[in-house]
């Protein structure tokens, strides 16, 4: 069977974007990730910036999520907090462009959402620190937090929101057919794997 819908889930700095975009556009679909953010604060008429952020932060991390949060005695949209709000939007939208057809999605824990499906390649991007401490600073520069200090960060929050919403262990192999070490085999290597596996009858 033919995988026509690939999820990339990704540690920070491994390429796992950029992975995604290049299948994608080997694969002649649409791509899922700064545009899946888009549609969401669409739909919920929240601010894009938010709802990026908040699709990583694990619920009840920033103030303004414990303001709305039902379990800090005000309730949010619906009745849920704004972090399960947004979480349900992004859900159904997900389910939603799967069905459309053919496409790639980075992040979002669209891995979780569409694991029922039978067309779905799931794939985990990771690589060494050092790797990826290189490669954040070459794509966004230098900050007053030290490169490890930020991967640590970013991946904690990807993990702790992962595990709250789908009760599984990111990045744990189980959870997908494929990971791949895109620091000792290259992006572009990790490109041609997922897209022949795609399209392996």
């Amino acid at each position: 069977m033919r995988r026509q819908i690939i999820t990339i889930s990704r540690e920070f700095g491994s390429g796992g974007r950029t992975i995604g975009k290049e299948v994608a556009q080997r694969l002649g679909v649409p791509c899922y990730d700064k545009e899946l953010v888009k549609q969401v604060a669409t739909e919920t008429g929240l601010d894009e910036g938010y709802v990026e952020q908040k699709g990583e932060d694990a619920p009840g991390s920033s103030w303004l999520a414990c303001a709305f949060s039902a379990r800090g005695g005000q309730v949010g949209l619906n009745g849920l907090s704004v972090d399960d709000f947004l979480w349900a939007v992004q859900h159904r939208v997900i389910r939603e462009l799967a069905e459309k057809g053919p496409c790639v999605f980075v992040g979002r824990c669209a891995d979780y959402i569409l694991r029922e499906r039978q067309d779905c390649l799931h794939v985990f991007v990771h690589a060494d620190p050092e790797v990826r401490a290189d490669r954040i600073v070459r794509l966004y520069g230098e900050s007053e937090k030290k490169p490890a200090k930020r991967l640590e960060e970013k991946d904690k929050k990807r993990r702790t929101y992962y595990k709250y919403y789908t009760g599984q262990e990111w990045g744990m192999s189980q959870n997908y057919h494929l990971c791949l070490d895109s620091g000792a085999l290259g992006l572009d290597t990790c490109v041609d794997l997922i897209v022949g596996l795609a399209e392996k009858e």
